[in-house]
């Protein structure tokens, strides 16, 4: 579902990423840790090609994406849902607005859209919540939107880069938990944190990242 081979990444001709190399089966659920710059969130952002690697090579449920031109970059993002660590929510659109957002721009019927998005929003408790800002919602239930309008589009891979950094612990366990649900489902889901405690004991397997090298993996 998703390769890495001998990947670096350079800004400023200093290398953010180093000869990074790893593969994720369809339907797994692995984390990616270290701490700050250690180069996550550039990880992230190499597989769902907001940016190029500048060595080596990735794969994405069958697309190259290095070398994608920019007119066939949206198609591979139609597979691919990301949850960003500062929401990225517009506060002045409602709920809905914001997780139906992506369906409109994919040019969706508008009952396709209604029926689609309170189901999604129905699937993470937030159904009642439709017609509110985010601004009124609290961190927790603005993160839950942020999963909604990934995964309305039904992404074959969902990415999640620090997802419960701004939360208190038993929000953040909800919200593993909501993403527990998503992988059981079969989405692919890589969740990059630096909260050892979310990924201990789970079973799961571990990239650690330190400096921009894999140093090592595990399981949790």
């Amino acid at each position: 579902m998703i390769q890495l081979s001998n990947v670096s990444k350079y800004y400023d001709n200093e290398a953010v990423l180093k000869d990074i190399s790893f593969f994720v089966d369809k339907g797994d659920l692995i984390y990616i840790t270290g701490p700050s710059g250690a180069g996550k969130t550039t990880l992230l952002k190499l597989i769902y090609r907001a940016e190029r690697p500048d060595e080596g090579s990735i794969h994405v449920a069958g697309w190259d994406v290095g070398e994608l031109k920019q007119s066939t970059i949206p198609y591979l993002r139609r597979n691919i849902g990301v949850v960003f660590q500062d929401f990225k929510l517009l506060f002045n659109r409602n709920v809905f607005d914001n997780v139906a957002l992506a369906l409109r721009i994919h040019g969706l019927h508008p009952d396709e859209i209604k029926e689609t998005v309170n189901e999604v929003l129905k699937d993470i408790g937030l159904r009642h919540k439709a017609h509110e800002f985010p601004q009124h919602l609290s961190g927790g239930e603005q993160q839950r939107v942020v999963i909604a309008r990934a995964m309305v589009s039904k992404p074959t891979v969902l990415l999640a880069d620090e997802p419960t950094g701004n939360l208190d612990p038993d929000t953040a366990q909800i919200i593993i938990k909501l993403f527990k649900e998503i992988n059981a489902r079969g989405t692919t889901v890589v969740i990059a944190t630096h909260h050892s405690d979310l990924f201990d004991n789970t079973g799961r397997r571990v990239i650690h990242l330190k400096g921009g090298e894999l140093i090592r993996e595990s399981i949790g």
